[in-house]
């Protein structure tokens, strides 16, 4: 009788009534945005849990990449919960941007890599929370878009500094100012993610061979690289150029590069070690 083929636990999503749901198995967290009654609207408390939780992960020596995705079969997160927002006032209404701006910058500069599995509509908010991730893998039925111009609004949690530096400037001013919305297929197109999309099915199970096949690089490789990239944003290229030099020279000397250069020459498996006083 053949063995049973085993499961991946990440697969499963857990049970539970918190609006971010956080499932860790070795080196990969998983986090689900747990509002699937509301399309997995982004309120305040699932801002903060999602701030938390990713913080949380790239404080763990053990962790190494973080995919994050939505509950239930239909939305990533359909955007800010407009009920919360609505009727603010100006000084709450700047505090609520800021609030959910904070969030995505600190995903943004998560010292581990945060990839976005969209499992269907991102919109508005949501779409900001895939442009501000390391990467995307979408599903075939994912749709994204920054509807805010239909509603009287613009895109307040970095959109309209994000997608242009995605996709460049005209594409990204037609999204906004049509409210049209992106397919999987042209979103590969353009760039937004490397991977192509993928049967809503495997979405899940593709974004954690991409993770775990991050998870077996050197993990202060992957932090100087993220840290690289992070200075590339808004630095000229010489300022780049110098931030990479110094990442770089540390690297060569380290520990986990001597480990990485050994198991090469030795033709053998590396085994890198967790970075501990290295990060």
């Amino acid at each position: 009788m053949p063995e049973p083929v085993p499961t991946d636990p990440l697969l499963t999503e857990p049970a539970g009534t918190d609006p971010v749901l956080t499932d860790t198995d070795g080196t990969v967290t998983v986090i689900r945005i747990n509002r699937p009654q509301v399309h997995n609207a982004l309120n305040a408390e699932v801002l903060a849990g999602l701030r938390t939780a990713v913080e949380t992960a790239a404080a763990d020596p053990a962790a190494r990449v973080v995919v994050l995705t939505g509950t239930g079969e239909k939305a990533f997160s359909a955007g800010a919960d407009l009920k919360e927002v609505a009727g603010l006032s100006p000084d709450r209404a700047h505090e609520a941007m800021r609030h959910g701006q904070r969030m995505m910058r600190a995903i943004e500069r998560a010292e581990i890599p945060v990839i976005a599995a969209v499992n269907g509509v991102a919109l508005g908010g949501g779409f900001e929370l895939v442009l501000a991730s390391t990467f995307p893998i979408l599903s075939r039925n994912a749709s994204l878009g920054l509807p805010e111009s239909g509603l009287g609004l613009i895109p307040g949690y970095g959109g309209t500094q994000r997608l242009p530096r995605a996709i460049g400037t005209a594409a990204a001013a037609h999204l906004m100012l049509t409210g049209s919305r992106l397919d999987a297929d042209r979103a590969h197109r353009l760039g937004l993610t490397p991977v192509p999309p993928v049967a809503p099915e495997d979405l899940l199970k593709t974004a954690l061979t991409v993770a775990r096949q991050i998870a077996q690089q050197g993990p202060y490789a992957v932090r100087s690289i993220l840290r690289a990239l992070e200075t590339a944003r808004d630095a000229t290229l010489d300022a780049g150029l110098a931030a990479e030099t110094g990442l770089a020279s540390l690297a060569l000397v380290g520990a986990e590069s001597a480990e990485g250069i050994g198991a090469f020459l030795e033709r053998r498996p590396t085994h890198f070690e967790n970075p501990g006083g290295e990060r």
